[in-house]
């Protein structure tokens, strides 16, 4: 990485980073656009990936993290130890990509991004063993959201391979999963993609909270909410010991005539 990486979306350069890097890279006071750019880049990238450690304002980590798709994706690569996040009480003031041969300054200008590069060796060196100490001073962050291929997993295992395309399908077609008017939430998506198979609702929630996205109350909760709204419908499965439990079944005709790309779609506006 020889020149400045000049008027290149931020994704092109975090590739080139990656991609030319052999040790560790420390990713130094990102963007919340940067932190989702670099997740979706190394959860597709090709090849070995280098250990990045993430020094991010935490604030702005828990916004992002909020998103289940990053979330997710993200908790696979630390599962990989490709990634650590850990956070700093007082933010560095420069966007800054480091390893033991270079240091880009990310420099966003308008529409425009700019990685200003240099590969001197003093600077270098001084800059990389400085956030090696502030990366050993950082406070972990704990990422409360189960990694992508254990959700899949898990559900494919304890629900059905159906229920898992379904959920992935769905996850596919969205930009955003945060429940906050911009995209379903990962409990709504579970408990539409266990209506549109028919599961139990004991068995989804069960799911759920074993895997990690939320416990069974939320999930109860959730449930009656959408049954209110009429997205989702209920029905009776008699047992032989206990209370008889509840069947999902979609309640709305929009959604029970929707393929999985639409789904999200069709859930969101009514939802809103």
């Amino acid at each position: 990485m020889s020149s400045n990486l000049l008027d290149r979306q931020i994704d092109d350069i975090l590739h080139t980073v990656l991609e030319d890097t052999t040790g560790d890279v420390f990713v130094v006071n990102p963007s919340a656009d940067a932190i989702e750019e670099f997740v979706r880049v190394a959860t597709r990238f090709e090849g070995e990936l280098p250990t990045v450690h993430m020094l991010a304002d935490e604030r702005t980590l828990k916004d992002v993290m909020d998103d289940f798709i990053v979330a997710s994706n993200a908790a696979d690569l630390v599962d990989r130890d490709a990634l650590e996040l850990r956070t700093v009480e007082e933010t560095p003031e420069n966007s800054l990509l480091v390893t033991e041969d270079s240091v880009v300054a990310l420099v966003t200008a308008g529409n425009r991004v700019g990685g200003l590069t240099t590969e001197d060796d003093e600077f270098v060196a001084t800059a990389y063993d400085a956030y090696m100490a502030s990366w050993e001073d950082a406070e972990a962050f704990k990422l409360r959201t189960p990694p992508i291929s254990r959700v899949r997993e898990s559900l494919e295992t304890d629900i059905s391979p159906e229920a898992e395309a379904d959920f992935t399908n769905i996850l596919d077609s969205l930009e955003t999963a945060r429940g906050d008017g911009e995209g379903l939430d990962e409990v709504t998506i579970s408990l539409l993609v266990a209506a549109k198979n028919e599961a139990l609702l004991y068995d989804i929630s069960k799911w759920g909270e074993d895997v990690g996205i939320a416990s069974k109350a939320t999930f109860s909760r959730t449930k009656t909410k959408l049954e209110d709204m009429g997205l989702i419908d209920t029905e009776k499965v008699p047992i032989d010991v206990g209370r008889p439990r509840l069947r999902l079944k979609i309640g709305d005709d929009r959604l029970r005539n929707a393929d999985n790309g639409q789904l999200a779609t069709v859930a969101q506006s009514i939802l809103n």
